[in-house]
């Protein structure tokens, strides 16, 4: 089960059905099923509490995975800024929608065993979020593959 919630922010414009049902498809493709997964949309201010709490990290970030997964099922908790994706969105010149869909799946590409931190992991990280965008697309457009 996908749950949604804010702290301190209000819901961004995400079709929650859409999302739930495209983050199964894509956890799908990695042979994962997926299990408890909470969103947690925050501003800047909460995830950089979270960062120094949790990971004693003392910056801002887009996202923070909590890993809950056992075996072939994806469980965490995301921790998504609305703040730093509108930065990051605006430094990329690209749509905040585009960019919020990024982070959104980039949590569960996290889940579902794609790291971005050692060498050469980035750009496969990236080639995953970008093919994990495609299918959101084919799947609005009525186009996307089914087993």
């Amino acid at each position: 089960m996908i749950s949604y919630y804010t702290e301190g922010v209000e819901m961004p414009p995400i079709q929650q059905s859409e999302i739930t049902a495209w983050v199964k498809a894509v956890a799908g493709t990695y042979d994962k099923r997926v299990g408890e997964i909470a969103y947690i949309f925050c501003s800047d201010e909460k995830i950089l509490e979270v960062n120094r709490q949790y990971l004693q990290h003392d910056y801002y970030t887009d996202i923070i995975t909590f890993d809950y997964c056992q075996g072939n099922r994806i469980a965490g908790d995301l921790f998504i800024s609305l703040d730093t994706i509108r930065t990051n969105a605006e430094q990329f010149q690209a749509p905040y929608e585009t960019e919020l869909h990024r982070v959104i799946i980039h949590g569960i590409l996290h889940l579902c065993g794609i790291n971005d931190k050692g060498p050469g992991e980035r750009e496969i990280m990236e080639a995953a979020e970008n093919k994990a965008l495609d299918l959101l697309t084919q799947m609005r457009a009525g186009t996307a593959p089914t087993d």
